[in-house]
C-alpha cells in the first residue's frame, strides 16, 4: 500500500492510474481500513462518470479487488457496483444513532 503521494502525486487522484487493455482504472489505496477524503471520492466518481473503473483497497480487500479487477479487465464484463458511499459520510457513527 501507498498511503502518501511522497511529494510526488497531485492531492486527490488516486495512488495507482493505469490502462490496461483499453479500460482506465484508478486505485486509492488506503491503510489500516482509511477512508478516502472529499476530494479522493470526487475524483474517483468522475473516473466512474467518465467511463473508467475506480478502486479504493486497504490489506483487507486485496482479494476482493482482485476478482473485481480480472472482472472487469478479462471478463469483458462491467461491474454491477461502484459504490463508494460507504467512504462518503465524515460524520461520527454515533450521530446517526
Amino acid at each position: 500500500m501507498t498511503p502518501t503521494t511522497g511529494g510526488y502525486g497531485k492531492s486527490g487522484v488516486p495512488d495507482i492510474v493505469a490502462c490496461i487493455e483499453g479500460k482506465f482504472i484508478g486505485i486509492e489505496c488506503k491503510a489500516n481500513g482509511g477512508k478516502p477524503t472529499a476530494l479522493q471520492f470526487k475524483n474517483l466518481n468522475a473516473i466512474v462518470a467518465a467511463g473508467g473503473h475506480a478502486f479504493v483497497v486497504d490489506e483487507q480487500s486485496t482479494g476482493v479487488f482482485r476478482m473485481m479487477l480480472d472482472l472487469v479487465v478479462w471478463g469483458n464484463q462491467e461491474p454491477k457496483l461502484n459504490d463508494f458511499t460507504k467512504f462518503t459520510d465524515t460524520k461520527d457513527e454515533t450521530e446517526n444513532k
